[in-house]
């Protein structure tokens, strides 16, 4: 299976904009219109751009915001006038749609990107994208549970084992440990007692 089929989505819009800062002076006459094609049926199938489709939007409520709040007498004037130069400044969104297409074109073969397409527009390449986070969320939960007994197991038998070589010259793990998961702090082994005060003659 291709390369990115292990990567999933956040790979892949990696690898855009990955691709747009460093790839745009690769002009676009150098790739094929078939190979531009096949690179937005992938992005396509991915859905790596959808989540650029709020940029606008929100750039216009952000600038719609800052302007209410410095001239509020004339709210109306604003929301009007921000939302239909938000309109006019819509169709450049093909630009960055093709910007894309070129960064996939430039990292993948017509062919790779065929096979991309095929897989994510399968069942279980759709099963992928939707579930993929999912369960890298679950495996994630599972390794900080399993990192937890690691460290605890670690500091404890390395603490007892020490406190055989080293005694009362072994401190105890300071209770703030930062150690993954959390570590045993002063009660695991605890510190010498101090010597009594002599009393006073």
């Amino acid at each position: 299976m291709i390369k990115l089929a292990g990567l999933g989505k956040a790979a892949a819009a990696s690898i855009l904009i990955s691709g747009i800062v460093f790839g745009t002076a690769v002009r676009a006459q150098e790739i094929s219109e078939e190979h531009i094609n096949a690179a937005k049926q992938a992005i396509g199938t991915l859905g790596v751009t959808d989540r650029f489709d709020d940029i606008l939007p929100g750039l216009a409520e952000r600038l719609k915001a800052e302007l209410i709040q410095a001239s509020p007498n004339v709210q109306d004037a604003i929301t009007e006038t921000v939302d239909t130069k938000a309109l006019e400044l819509a169709p450049r969104r093909a630009d960055l749609e093709r910007e894309a297409a070129l960064t996939y074109a430039r990292a993948f073969s017509l062919d790779e990107l065929k096979a991309i397409s095929a897989f994510y527009g399968s069942e279980a390449g759709k099963k992928l994208l939707k579930d993929g986070p999912i369960a890298t969320r679950e495996l994630m939960k599972a390794a900080d549970i399993w990192a937890a007994g690691i460290n605890r197991d670690l500091n404890t038998s390395s603490m007892t084992e020490l406190q055989k070589v080293a005694g009362a010259d072994l401190q105890p793990l300071p209770a703030n440990n930062s150690n993954v998961g959390g570590a045993p702090g002063a009660s695991t082994v605890p510190a010498p007692a101090a010597p009594a005060a002599k009393p006073k003659p």
